[in-house]
């Protein structure tokens, strides 16, 4: 992997200037990260340009990690004074992310009632390429309404959506900050595919996610990818095991590489390797997030 990651393409530009110039039409923000990497899909550019704004911090994709290092984090930054909850898209909680938008958008409405408004509430969701932002919104309106596909960079424009007569979302595109210059978090990213795989090597990744995945994971990781050593000398090592092990192979016995890169990351990111968190809480002193 590149030591440093420039992705920002000119819609990510552009949507920074839009977001900053429609969040004075928001009551409160929604912010998404993948629950799997919550730090590191965090884009502390999103988090200064909407500071004085009511959040509510959405730890998406639960479903794909850890439960107890999701816990932790749910903890951790609780610690910190963030309103978090956990959600997956794809399955329930809708009932409870209502509940919690309720109140976050509780004082504009208070505000507005005391002048005789019925004020419709709107909300911004934001967050980096691929944590389900349009998913989200889908899941929390019942039907699919918002644009979404499990690849980055697919909402390239604003758009609200009307949950109910005085509710509206803002569904906004993945925006990372202008350079990944913290290689280890550029690599999780990678590994999530917030960051387009075009740009980078796909056997470099999926080696690197391998060696990652034996690190925080080996059980599952081995049993996956069907693994006889609890250690390997080389990623080269590594990727060639699970071509063995699975059965990716070519005429002769050569291992299949390309294939096995691109079935391994797409397997860790459908979750069919089990629910893995990549990244735990760091210790330290709480602060304000």
């Amino acid at each position: 992997m590149p030591e440093r990651i420039n992705w920002y393409p000119g819609h990510m530009a552009r949507s920074r200037r839009l977001l900053q110039e429609q969040l004075r039409a928001v009551d409160a923000v929604v912010e998404l990260c993948d629950a799997r990497a919550p730090l590191a899909t965090r884009n502390p550019d999103l988090n200064q340009l909407t500071r004085g704004k009511a959040r509510l911090l959405v730890l998406n994709k639960a479903d794909l990690a850890d439960d107890n290092v999701t816990a932790a984090w749910l903890k951790y930054f609780r610690a910190r004074e963030v309103e978090t909850v956990r959600f997956n898209s794809n399955g329930a909680r809708a009932r409870e992310i209502l509940g919690r938008i309720e109140e976050a958008v509780r004082p504009a409405m208070e505000k507005a009632a005391r002048r005789g408004v019925r004020k419709t509430a709107r909300l911004m969701v934001i967050g980096i390429p691929n944590v389900g932002k349009s998913t989200f919104i889908n899941r929390i309106n019942g039907s699919p309404i918002a644009k979404a596909a499990d690849r980055p960079g697919v909402t390239r424009s604003n758009q609200w959506v009307k949950i109910s007569p005085y509710l509206e979302l803002l569904d906004t595109p993945g925006m990372l900050p202008p350079r990944l210059d913290d290689l280890d978090r550029a690599r999780l990213l990678a590994y999530l595919g917030s960051v387009r795989d075009q740009i980078l090597n796909t056997e470099e990744l999926a080696m690197g996610l391998l060696m990652h995945l034996m690190q925080v994971a080996p059980q599952a990781a081995r049993a996956r990818f069907k693994l006889t050593q609890e250690q390997y000398e080389s990623p080269e090592e590594l990727l060639e095991a699970a071509c063995r092990g699975r059965g990716w192979l070519l005429s002769g016995g050569r291992v299949d590489t390309d294939r096995a890169s691109a079935l391994i990351l797409d397997e860790f990111r459908g979750g069919k390797a089990g629910k893995i968190s990549l990244e735990t809480p760091p210790a330290g002193r709480p602060e304000h997030a």
